[in-house]
């Protein structure tokens, strides 16, 4: 199996009660590829990046076996956000962000990635996430993230997008926002007819939600000792989820709830440090770990 992601690397300022840390790797594609890599060893990340972008950088997800052909760079500075986060770590004021490359993004998918069965369309212009999918053959699966502006600003487009997604992937304002509804229910079932097969929605330190047609399964989040940096936990999320069923190989009921809880066992690795410190140094067998303790910690 292959897994075909496409979206931002970055260079992130963050900001945190423990610390602030300066240029540190980040963007969705970045977290997810290194993330969905601990269970597909097959990951293609289609991204742009700026002639500034470090060369430890690249190095760091050529370690993890993942496929750059289609990570281009051109001439100009990588695409760069900066944020501060207060103690509730919930949500970031945006001090700064410069598209700088990321503005010309237009991603033509390399042919020996157009075969790729899985499909991750992180959080970018849904015309642009149309854009990847009209390049592709047939994939066994499709899951896109967005967020807010989108929602506001590119409605239409994303609503027409979401009829080719089998996993529709966003926060709980953003599918309240998106349904119109105060009610997190009534918003997930008003989402399910605009065309996706299944919505995940993701509640941060509250766990997160899978609905599917008359099927609702609900999971908390693992309780945390420490966060250090919660940027790039969505992401990561999801490349645990997609990672795990692309090595399952099916998606059934049962699957895709355990994917679900992996996702969220990779997440509280990503958060654990700043940028992608704590997911890079982790092994395997640290997340089978995470994972039955987690099994402990929700049986009853």
């Amino acid at each position: 199996m292959s897994i075909l992601v496409v979206g931002s690397v970055a260079l992130d300022t963050v900001k945190t009660p423990f610390g602030r840390c300066k240029d540190i790797l980040g963007g969705s594609a970045t977290y997810f590829s290194v993330s969905a890599s601990f269970f597909e060893p097959n990951v293609n990340l289609v991204a742009v990046v700026g002639n500034d972008f470090p060369p430890k950088y690249v190095n760091l997800l050529k370690e993890k076996g993942i496929d750059l052909k289609g990570m281009v760079t051109k001439k100009g500075k990588t695409f760069r956000w900066e944020g501060e986060y207060g103690w509730d770590f919930s949500n970031p004021e945006t001090i700064a962000t410069h598209l700088n490359v990321l503005s010309r993004f237009n991603p033509a998918i390399p042919r020996e990635y157009r075969n790729s069965e899985y499909v991750f369309l992180a959080n970018i212009d849904p015309q642009i996430q149309k854009q990847v999918l009209n390049q592709m053959a047939r994939p066994k699966l499709v899951a896109c993230d967005t967020m807010n502006y989108w929602i506001e600003n590119k409605r239409k487009a994303l609503v027409k997008l979401l009829k080719k997604v089998d996993i529709f992937l966003l926060n709980e304002s953003e599918a309240k926002e998106l349904a119109g509804d105060a009610s997190l229910v009534k918003a997930a079932r008003a989402i399910l007819k605009l065309g996706p097969k299944k919505i995940i929605v993701k509640k941060g330190e509250h766990g997160s939600l899978l609905f599917s047609g008359n099927s609702v399964f609900s999971t908390p989040a693992y309780l945390m000792e420490s966060i250090f940096d919660p940027t790039g936990a969505g992401d990561t999320f999801a490349g645990g989820v997609l990672g795990y069923l692309a090595a399952c190989k099916t998606q059934n009921q049962a699957n895709l709830r355990r994917a679900i809880v992996y996702g969220s066992v990779m997440a509280t690795f990503a958060v654990e440090d700043f940028s992608l410190r704590r997911l890079a140094a982790i092994t395997r067998a640290d997340v089978v770990r995470r994972f039955k303790e987690f099994r402990k910690l929700t049986h009853f």
